[in-house]
């Protein structure tokens, strides 16, 4: 049994669709059952409440020997610093997981090494860490920027032009795509032969700047798009007018801070963990249809 947290997320859709394909016996952790495809609800278990609760991950890992492993994002209005949300959530399930032997693959960031604060990057680490201290078997995906965080722009994409972050605009920007982190969970939970723990690094065959992305895109999407770098403060202080708390404002800007200063480049890049999509498909692929996936030849 192979239980899937963050279902109706990017990623964790995509593991799951991979694992139903196959036909394998597959349990998910949802707050609210109504957001799961028609699809799950036939062919898999649910398990109502969070997964950062004890009693609900207690109960989703009985029997079950694999577990796919992503802390969601907090509550905008209520977040505190973002290590101590990634190490209360993930307590629970980490050292259930280590009493029962079960295998865990987790998604986490790249840059273990990286001296510094990274924000969101930091406390994804340090849940890497905890999670190693239980013993538990580990599989850690560790990743970049993700190309899907560009969706959020189609529209000043399309309205104006412009997208706009706060990184360098002529630093490259390691990225990778959901769908081959997807890809890449879902072969190592149905790899029953693995123990240990170990990282497992996964970047697209890119190193493009932001402003090296905004002529791909605009190339895709058959008009002018420039890329706009956000001072750090600008970026902070536009997140808190948006919603978001004060904490997790700085710990966004933290994480911008660090992809400027190379927090990405503290692991060198292996043939191994690069991944099939690059930046240009991706965008004909996913951006050019405002996010739903491009129907490919057959």
């Amino acid at each position: 049994m192979i239980v899937i947290t963050a279902p109706t997320g990017d990623i964790g859709r995509q593991v799951l669709d991979h694992l139903l394909d196959r036909g394998e016996a597959v349990r998910v952790i949802a707050r609210d059952s109504s957001r799961l495809p028609a699809r799950v609800l036939v062919d898999a278990e649910v398990v109502q409440g969070s997964h950062g609760d004890a009693d609900t991950i207690a109960k989703a890992l009985r029997g079950a020997d694999r577990l796919f492993w992503l802390v969601p994002p907090a509550d905008s209005e209520d977040a505190d610093r973002a290590w101590r949300y990634y190490l209360e959530f993930t307590r629970p399930a980490s050292q259930e997981a280590a009493s029962r032997g079960v295998r865990m693959v987790g998604i986490t960031s790249l840059g273990l090494g990286y001296e510094g604060e990274a924000g969101l990057l930091s406390a994804a680490l340090a849940m890497d860490e905890l999670i190693e201290a239980t013993g538990v078997p580990y599989r850690a995906l560790a990743l970049p920027f993700f190309m899907e965080n560009l969706l959020r722009q189609v529209r000043p994409m399309a309205e104006r032009g412009t997208f706009s972050l706060a990184n360098t605009a002529d630093r490259p920007l390691l990225t990778v795509a959901t769908r081959d982190v997807a890809a890449a969970a879902a072969a190592l939970l149905l790899d029953t032969s693995w123990n240990g723990q170990a990282r497992v690094p996964l970047v697209s065959p890119d190193r493009l700047t932001p402003d090296a992305m905004a002529e791909i895109i605009s190339e895709t999407l058959g008009h002018a798009v420039r890329y706009q770098q956000v001072p750090l403060a600008d970026f902070r202080d536009r997140m808190v007018r948006r919603g978001a708390s004060p904490a997790l404002a700085q710990d966004m800007a933290d994480m911008a801070a660090a992809q400027n200063d190379g927090i990405y480049d503290a692991v060198p890049r292996d043939p191994a963990s690069v991944t099939a999509t690059g930046f240009r498909q991706w965008c004909h692929d996913v951006l050019k249809g405002g996010g739903r996936m491009a129907r490919q030849p057959e």
